[in-house]
């Protein structure tokens, strides 16, 4: 098991690199008082009491078709009288850890989603245990927690773990191998780590840890691993798309490796959506449109006529992967819009990058070669720029950076583009614009950023810019995007040369300056 030295290694690197949240202050008492042996039920009945919301809630679940017994439950010392002490802690537990996350705006993921499906996993993963005839007390509590590492690391890391849950679906990457490579760890270790720190029991925590199943699962808590395995295949169901395959893949896993007969295993699949509903909604979140197995298989039959299940279930599965192939093909098309901005664009100001600005400028000069028209380039840095990093330090360089990245962004055309060629060096394409038109662009560049004023620690930092510019026409010299980028990056020296915060202008291959 992970227990040992190595996973301490583990989640060394977890607490460094995620904020793992606090246990909420009811959940510690709750397990205080089911730890001692003599007044447990009293205490555990009197710490639920005083929290008029989380009765009534827990009065709600015990009566539901989940947990009930014989007769209404009214009160919650009766309820613990009844279901015992270890289920009503469970319930208790689900109640509180899922209230105090669900609050958490920091995560990049959909909340409501992920609590129906955890709560479906949860109510499935009792509907096993009962159908298989196992004793796992804490087994709902677990289910509905065993993917609460995800939404840890979404808490810290954002749309950045948000995009890799996309990759994971769309390209059918494994989840697990995506984050180990990213973060040196996964989120089973995550939600162990936290659950461990707040001190629940092993009975919890440990299927948490393998409840993707592998080779190095031990042996002590394969079954229970097992059951969260195949209760998030259950609730996968009725909260993600592939219905049918879905579907299909638990009842042949019921039937050939636990021996459930194909009646019975239809009918748990139905019972974890009709239950799920009724729980989903004792958690306060809309449980959406759950229809029972079933019933999707009725539908496809009223659709397409008398058919047998096997039809059915291909004519589901057909509609859902036509679906599928329309919302895969949507979602690559926008993943490969992130990842081309995520490829030309400069993580610090957000213009394109040093990449982007070689392939633009040999397409922008072929385009006006064909057309018989002129592009210009402008190239500028910052004047005495490394005296702004070593006076205020480099964090206040780079809010300088960004402000005349924003500046000059207001300052262009929709059709310019703007790139940072490097370090405090930029660069400015302008299509379709003359020898005279980039004088006067670069004169106005140069002013606007000398009205810049950063804010740092109470100090206004001023600083400016000395610019180099070119043009390209079809009346003048015909040349390369190198050439033009080195008489630009010419013009930019002389204007250093010549004192700096100044423009100068040059023809390709000439040596003609103009000042503004």
């Amino acid at each position: 098991m992970q227990t040992n030295e190595n996973f301490l290694s583990i989640q060394h690197l977890i607490e460094k690199e995620l904020n793992l949240p606090s246990p909420p202050a009811i959940a510690v008492k709750i397990l205080n008082a089911v730890q001692k042996d003599d007044g447990a039920l009293a205490e555990l009945g009197t710490i639920i009491s005083v929290d008029p919301v989380l009765t009534a809630k827990m009065l709600r679940a015990a009566n539901s078709p989940l947990f009930s017994r014989n007769g209404e439950i009214t009160d919650i010392n009766r309820a613990i009288s009844i279901l015992g002490t270890n289920t009503i802690k469970n319930i208790a537990l689900s109640f509180v850890i899922a209230t105090e996350l669900s609050n958490n705006e920091d995560s990049s993921i959909n909340i409501d989603h992920y609590w129906r499906r955890s709560i479906t996993a949860a109510v499935a993963a009792e509907l096993l245990t009962k159908t298989m005839q196992l004793e796992y007390d804490d087994i709902f509590v677990t289910a509905l927690l065993q993917d609460i590492g995800m939404l840890v690391i979404s808490m810290t890391k954002g749309d950045a773990y948000r995009d890799m849950l996309k990759e994971a679906q769309v390209s059918h990457l494994s989840l697990l191998e995506l984050e180990k490579n990213q973060y040196g760890f996964d989120h089973q270790q995550v939600g162990y780590a936290l659950l461990m720190n707040w001190q629940l029991p092993n009975s919890i925590t440990e299927p948490i840890l393998y409840h993707h199943l592998s080779k190095n699962t031990p042996d002590t808590c394969y079954k229970s691993a097992e059951v969260l395995y195949l209760a998030d295949q259950l609730s996968a169901i009725y909260n993600e798309p592939e219905t049918a395959e879905k579907a299909r893949n638990i009842q042949q896993t019921l039937i050939e490796k636990f021996d459930i007969n194909k009646t019975l295993a239809l009918e748990l699949i139905d019972d974890v959506a009709t239950t799920s509903t009724k729980m989903i909604t004792t958690f306060e979140l809309d449980p959406g449109e759950i229809r029972p197995y079933s019933l999707l298989l009725q539908e496809a039959n009223a659709e397409l006529g008398k058919l047998n299940l096997s039809n059915e279930q291909i004519i589901l599965e057909m509609k859902e992967a036509k679906e599928k192939a329309e919302r895969v093909t949507h979602e690559l098309r926008d993943a490969n819009t992130r990842l081309k901005e995520l490829v030309y664009r400069d993580g610090l100001t957000g213009l394109y990058n040093h990449r982007y600005f070689q392939e633009s400028i040999g397409q922008e000069i072929a385009r006006a070669s064909r057309y018989h028209s002129s592009v210009s380039l402008i190239m500028f840095d910052i004047d005495f720029f490394k005296k702004v990093n070593d006076t205020h330090g480099h964090p206040a360089g780079d809010l300088v950076l960004m402000n005349i990245a924003r500046a000059v962004t207001s300052a262009v055309r929709p059709c310019d583009i703007i790139a940072r060629y490097g370090g405090e060096e930029f660069a400015v394409i302008l299509p379709e614009t003359s020898a005279s038109g980039v004088k006067v662009f670069a004169a106005r560049l140069r002013r606007c950023v000398e009205g810049i004023a950063t804010l740092v620690d109470g100090q206004l930092i001023y600083v400016t810019v000395s610019a180099g510019a070119t043009t390209f026409s079809k009346d003048g010299v015909q040349v390369t995007k190198d050439v033009l980028i080195d008489t630009a990056d010419r013009a930019l020296y002389i204007s250093k040369q010549n004192g700096r915060n100044q423009v100068t202008v040059l023809e390709p291959k000439l040596a003609i300056n103009e000042y503004d």
